[in-house]
């Protein structure tokens, strides 16, 4: 068994560090929008029709459904719910 460490879940299960950086940046996407939801007590419906997406889209936001988002999908998303989205780019460790 291998004693590797990982930074990110994301850096252990993907393949290239490109593919694990676009994860970790949809996986914090989709907690804020989650969150956002949550603080605002909204139903799924309600959350889709803030978001301007479907129902279902929010059903698979809510149940973590990585593969199926965007990052620009979710980027609207959060514009659309008057939300601003912030970027900070690092040197690699």
């Amino acid at each position: 068994m291998s004693k590797e460490k990982f930074t990110s879940i994301w850096d252990a299960l993907e393949d290239t560090p490109e593919a694990a950086e676009n994860m970790k940046v949809r996986s914090s996407l989709m907690m804020a929008l989650k969150a956002h939801i949550e603080r605002a007590g909204w139903t799924q419906a309600q959350a889709a029709k803030q978001f301007h997406v479907t129902q279902p889209r929010i059903s698979d936001l809510l149940r973590g459904k990585i593969a199926v988002f965007s990052v620009d999908s979710l980027i609207n998303m959060t514009a659309s719910a008057g939300m601003r989205v912030e970027l900070r780019v690092l040197e690699a460790a």
